[in-house]
């Protein structure tokens, strides 16, 4: 028999020694280049049929050149270690919560549905309006709307609850009843999805466009992992949201207790609800993780699983966003897990390849503080002034993992300060203030 040569081979075997051609020139390419990685430019996710929807061949810059590029972005030519193996997710990014310094990203731009983890927008725009304390009786108008199937935290008709109470609820059950209640406080929800798009824009997350506030599916609804981590950072800036975030379990009102003849008495009973991020709250199969401390996590039908986490180790601060790994029990957690644990060992080492942006009310107030030529500088810069953001010198601290209100699992102090502003950014003093069914969480 002929063995074939190269111009006799069948065509699909011609077509093979191409491929392989290529991906070793790329790589050289790569080597001679300083070290970058780029990988996985329109190639199906590992773990996943060839039918997967691949991401488009050029997306946002938002943040760095290579941030718009398709594939894996990262840079190990410092001697940071390789990435992790076998991640099936469409979408990550890994940024370094303090200087912005993003170490590496998997189509940080692509846009997808982001389910629960949208929340986060919410939270951003609709939390610092209202006192923790201030009490909502909750109309019936105040909870139409909702998609079927949505992840309820149990929120009845004509009961009062307090702002807090409703952001637990939102935080901790992901609860669509609550997101739509704080959202009718907020004027309604055509007004708070405005106000969300409206806050994507100042945070310069162009690849959102909301449709819903509580992040159910609906078309034309999307965002991205690059997106996400800029919401995640601006919300950590608030003291509240990062209570909310972190807070394992929780007590929340009920019914009224009865008396004998089986009328409602005034005191409340209420019932305990869990957080359902199990990087925070562990589960049968997966440990909490060390230094945890939120964010958000959600699951719909469109968007399979999403997460957005933040943890601390050794002083260092690391924001993970994962969007739609391959389908598994807490496989969004373990791949978040491991690109936290890699994030930790490469971050000494690894070369940024982008970086989280500011707030543009951030950029402006820089550029109107920059002295023109001939001009006397001012006198003094009124940081106090200038919108909270995740590019400032602010403060932000990743408090209390609560048990409830009596058991703490644990406690991480993250206190977060600009190290670098990013260019055009004005240093500030931080702001205190499923799947199935379209199930979401």
């Amino acid at each position: 028999m002929r063995v074939p040569t190269p111009q006799t081979a069948p065509p699909a075997r011609r077509a093979l020694r191409h491929r392989i051609l290529a991906v070793t020139a790329t790589a050289a390419t790569a080597v001679l280049l300083g070290g970058s990685v780029l990988t996985g430019t329109a190639a199906a996710t590992p773990g996943r049929g060839p039918k997967v929807p691949q991401p488009p061949a050029q997306m946002s810059t938002v943040g760095g050149d290579r941030l718009g590029q398709p594939g894996t972005q990262v840079d190990l030519s410092g001697g940071a270690p390789a990435l992790p193996a076998k991640l099936t997710a469409r979408s990550w990014v890994v940024a370094d919560a303090e200087t912005g310094d993003i170490l590496a990203a998997h189509n940080a731009h692509w846009q997808l549905a982001p389910a629960s983890t949208l929340k986060m927008l919410f939270a951003d725009v609709v939390l610092p309006k209202f006192p923790s304390t201030e009490q909502h009786v909750v109309a019936a108008s105040d909870l139409s709307g909702m998609g079927a199937g949505s992840s309820l935290v149990g929120i009845q008709e004509h009961q009062g609850y307090s702002v807090k109470d409703l952001w637990l609820g939102v935080f901790l059950r992901s609860g669509n009843d609550a997101v739509h209640v704080l959202a009718a406080m907020n004027g309604g929800v055509p007004k708070t999805v405005a106000d969300m798009n409206a806050m994507a824009k100042e945070l310069q997350a162009g690849d959102t466009n909301v449709v819903t506030p509580d992040g159910y599916d609906e078309p034309g609804q999307h965002s991205s992992a690059y997106d996400l981590t800029l919401f995640a950072r601006q919300g950590l800036q608030n003291a509240d949201f990062r209570a909310y975030c972190s807070t394992v379990v929780a007590q929340f009102p009920g019914d009224y207790k009865k008396d004998k003849a089986g009328k409602p008495t005034k005191v409340r009973e209420t019932f305990q609800i869990q957080n359902t991020d199990r990087l925070l709250s562990g589960d049968y199969d997966l440990k909490r993780y060390p230094g945890i401390a939120g964010v958000k996590n959600g699951n719909t039908t469109n968007a399979g699983a999403t997460y957005t986490g933040v943890a601390e180790r050794n002083g260092r601060k690391l924001l993970v966003t994962v969007m739609n790994p391959a389908p598994g029990h807490n496989n969004v957690y373990r791949e978040a897990a491991a690109l936290l644990d890699w994030g930790f060992a490469a971050a000494p080492t690894a070369k940024p390849v982008g970086t989280l942006v500011p707030p543009l009310s951030a950029v402006k107030a820089s550029a109107s503080a920059t002295p023109r030529p001939g001009a006397s500088a001012p006198k003094r810069i009124d940081a106090s002034a200038s919108t909270s953001s995740s590019s400032s010198s602010g403060l932000w601290t990743a408090a209390g993992i609560t048990l409830g209100t009596a058991l703490v699992l644990a406690v991480v102090i993250a206190v977060v300060r600009r190290r670098r502003p990013l260019p055009g950014a004005v240093p500030s003093a931080g702001r205190s203030a499923g799947r199935g069914r379209r199930r979401r969480r």
